[in-house]
């Protein structure tokens, strides 16, 4: 393969969306190369500048090793202070998903500059660290200012694939670092350009394709959308710095396990994997985040091959390194406070979210004083670091509170801003079935809406919505968006037409249609994995729905909200009309634009979205992907129908096989694995009162409660009861749990826990019962048992938690940890389970 092949042309990667729709086939090349044939340089839209690099020497040669070690150090706004800032100079600082300034969701844009000026008044004030160079803050901004109320939130990455738009992506680009800007932020962790290439990994929504050729043309566009392009409007003040992440090979682990182990060959490597990383860098993306993953065994974040070898020499990139969320920690031989090994293979910025950044600058430190790290390394990192903030322009510019676009808050959720989200909404549709044209419907008709999603902005939002899961949000948390419901509503409504919503199907009038809005709850990494495709195995609720309204004689429209594409033949089967709509965002209302005609009778916009991932034939075909040898899938990549369709171009979806391919053994009930599973929640109650988790920390009278790192980012949830009242930390269901057949498979409630403090008072856990939990088990033992801070795992046998009043018909209240004295712990891993696991099983008492 020829390497120029891969040098970008940028014009046409911002405008090519028919060159994207053709996408021709990828050479995948096996046969051995020497790596200098497999990585190209890639030459960056932002060329070097003698100028800007005598800048960064002077710089770097007033610094002195304390400072510069600051410069590589990112902690998180809820384990640092302004004064924290102000003694050391921090070079940048983020805000993790579910983090928000003064810890409160509901902060307002003022919030957000404000402490984005405090921060950058801290950063130059050099009366206790010495040095004025500005820090820059880092946010997730994945689909939009995803993390902040009121802000416009687009379609997830994958929705925007199925519209093979990549002017469009530009637009989306553009208008988020606009949003972005408006609150004092300069640098956005996005885009994700992981070729995803097994769809039970729970990022794959965070994809644009499983093909790398359109990965690598989005991945221009929205880097050019959120930076700008030399000689136009590059770093202006409307501008950001972008990010492609996760380098390298995200969506390819086996088995689609988040943060496992990619085993492609190089040649796979770059052909499938490196693509996004083609295209950004070409268009001049100044950071790259090192990937939780590891490549044939080894981490990502440790790597010297992947990130100095080809990443900074063979490909030619000159911005910096930032780590993943404490990914350092996860190199042999690491810790969260100590990592030589990441530096010394080429992390620039360590990513560090908790207390531990205090003893990783100090250990830091110490690793270049005693040659650990080589001072040249550090030296390199710094620069890079610097050169980043130079280009950027953060040494020219005003401070947050003084830029344009701060002062109007309008620009957040600015209407232009929502058609273009319309926009992109309308275009990432995929009608995948449309039986005896029943789309477009009329909407003079009698339409009932059923679904839980059919008035759920929260779940057509997904993952990365405001909160870092997409859970715990209501629809108010979405000001200025729209349900699907909405939408539908306003115009059966001025039509003339009759609407009723109805989440379970019911009505007081049969309806002439029905529209039934459904899919998965949202879920960000580590959450999201899955086992099998098999869309809600052992819980077929949505598809009783479908068939109810069926058997009912009413015409059934199926609007499926997913993070990918999932093996649904049964409902499939179950609907006259099928559309694929991914994950809207927060314009839902666009929906109604493609479904229904307008007043007249005529389409108001045509289906123009097609699949960007293959379609399952099986729930087990979980890695079908286009141009692979054996290609099965029920539907192909660029599948979609449109009003014109013909039947030839039609696939038969009907009578398709619902035979299950997967065992019938006991499935698991996940209840906390990562953060709470939707659609339960956590709550704290104390004395009469009950206050439901909506952030990462809630402190009530008796207890505060705070997300942990175990694991992974924020899968554990610490405990401190401070002994002054009764206080129960509580994980309720959002409809009753009939767990009568786990109790006959002799199931177990599976939970993992770690003692926080020297001393612990007795701790009651209720688990699996209604209203009223009757039967209680003491932990306090366990607890005790291990040192401070080691986890273990306890087993609890269903039937000790079983009593004449809990007969386990209708759970809801899936575990409840009290104490009315003093105790210190964390929690993590709580599931169900009827298979057997290592674990300190509980006697019933």
């Amino acid at each position: 393969m020829k390497k120029n092949r891969f040098i970008l042309n940028l014009a046409a990667a911002a405008v090519a969306s028919s060159l994207l729709a053709a996408c021709s086939k990828p050479q995948v090349e096996t046969q051995t190369k020497k790596p200098d044939e497999i990585w190209p340089h890639i030459q960056s839209a932002i060329a070097t500048d003698a100028q800007v690099e005598a800048k960064v020497q002077a710089l770097l040669a007033e610094l002195t090793l304390e400072q510069k070690v600051a410069q590589t150090i990112q902690p998180e706004i809820r384990s640092i202070t302004v004064e924290d800032m102000q003694r050391y100079g921090f070079g940048s600082y983020l805000n993790g998903g579910g983090a928000f300034p003064n810890d409160n969701k509901h902060a307002a844009i003022s919030d957000w500059v404000a402490l984005a000026e405090a921060m950058y008044q801290a950063s130059i004030d050099d009366t206790l660290d010495g040095t004025t160079i500005p820090t820059i803050w880092g946010t997730d901004a994945v689909h939009g200012h995803n993390n902040v109320i009121g802000a416009t939130i687009f379609p997830h990455n994958i929705g925007l694939g199925a519209t093979h738009n990549a002017e469009l992506i530009k637009q989306i680009g553009a208008i988020t670092a606009r949003e972005v800007r408006a609150t004092g932020i300069d640098w956005v962790f996005a885009p994700t350009v992981a070729t995803v290439r097994d769809d039970r990994w729970g990022r794959t929504y965070e994809g644009y394709s499983e093909d790398p050729e359109l990965v690598r043309a989005y991945a221009a566009a929205m880097v050019m959308g959120l930076q700008g392009e030399p000689q136009q409007d590059l770093f202006s003040k409307d501008k950001v710095i972008s990010t492609v992440k996760h380098f390298i090979g995200d969506g390819g682990t086996v088995g689609g396990d988040d943060q496992g182990d990619n085993i492609a060959s190089e040649a796979e490597l770059f052909n499938i994997h490196a693509q996004g990383y083609v295209g950004g860098l070409a268009a001049g993306a100044q950071t790259v985040m090192a990937s939780f993953n590891s490549w044939q065994g080894n981490k990502a974040h440790g790597s010297h091959y992947l990130l100095t070898e080809v990443l900074k020499n063979k490909m030619g990139f000159d911005g910096f390194v930032v780590g993943d969320w404490n990914g350092h920690g996860q190199v042999p031989g690491c810790s969260n406070e100590s990592c030589a090994q990441a530096m010394n293979a080429g992390l620039d910025m360590f990513m560090v979210p908790g207390p531990e950044w205090k003893p990783l600058l100090e250990n830091t430190i110490a690793q270049v004083k005693s040659g650990e790290i080589p001072l040249s390394r550090l030296d390199d990192a710094v620069a890079r670091i610097l050169r980043v903030k130079v280009r950027a322009g953060l040494f020219t510019a005003p401070s947050p509170a003084q830029r344009a676009l701060q002062v109007s808050a309008d620009v957040i959720g600015a209407k232009a801003h929502r058609e273009v989200a319309k926009q992109a909404v309308r275009e990432s549709l995929v009608l995948l079935k449309n039986e005896q044209a029943l789309l477009p419907l009329n909407p003079k008709q009698r339409i009932l809406l059923a679904g839980d999603a059919a008035d759920n902005i929260g779940k057509q939002s997904g993952g990365w919505s405001i909160t870092w899961q997409g859970t715990g949000n209501s629809n108010d948390d979405f000001p200025g968006g729209t349900s699907i419901y909405d939408g539908i509503a306003a115009q059966v409504k001025a039509a003339g037409g009759e609407i009723e919503l109805n989440t379970e199907g019911d009505y007081s009038q049969k309806p002439d249609v029905a529209v039934v809005v459904f899919g998965e709850e949202p879920y960000a990494e580590g959450n999201g994995d899955i086992a099998n495709l098999e869309y809600q195995r052992g819980n077929k609720r949505d598809l009783a729905l479908l068939k109810k309204l069926k058997e009912q004689g009413i015409p059934v429209v199926s609007v499926f909200i997913s993070g990918r594409p999932l093996w649904v033949n049964p409902e499939l089967n179950a609907s006259d009309a099928f559309v694929a709509a991914w994950l809207p965002g927060s314009e839902g209302s666009a929906v109604a634009d493609v479904l229904l005609q307008d007043a007249h009778g005529q389409v108001q916009h045509d289906f123009k979205g097609k699949l960007s991932f293959s379609w399952p034939a099986t729930p087990e075909q979980t890695t079908v992907n286009r141009f692979d040898a054996d290609y099965q899938p029920l539907l192909p990549y660029g599948y979609g129908l449109s009003y014109q369709s013909h039947d030839k171009d039609k696939i038969k979806l009907s009578d398709l096989s619902e035979q299950s391919t997967l065992t019938t053994e006991t499935a698991v009930v996940d209840i906390m694995l990562g953060d709470i599973k939707a659609p339960n929640w956590a709550e704290v109650v104390e004395a009469d009162s009950t206050l439901r988790i909506a952030s990462s920390t809630l402190s009530g009278q008796y207890l505060t409660v705070k997300t942990a790192d175990r694991k992974v980012q924020e899968d554990a949830r610490s405990l401190e009861f401070n002994g002054q009242g009764n206080a129960s930390f509580a994980i309720r269901a959002a409809f009753p749990l009939d767990l009568r057949s786990q109790l006959a498979a002799d199931a177990k409630l599976y939970l993992s826990v770690a003692r926080q403090s020297a001393e612990i008072a007795d701790v009651q856990l209720n688990a699996l019962c209604d209203a009223e939990c009757g039967k209680a088990i003491s932990i306090r033992e366990q607890l005790l048992s291990q040192p401070e801070g080691q986890w273990q795992t306890l087993a609890i046998p269903l039937r000790c938690l079983q009593s004449d009043n809990n007969p386990m018909a209708g759970a809801m209240t899936l575990l409840q940890l009290s104490a009315g004295d003093k105790a210190s712990f964390a929690v993590s891993e709580v599931y169900i389970d009827a298979k057997v696991h290592p674990a300190t099983e509980l006697t019933c008492q």
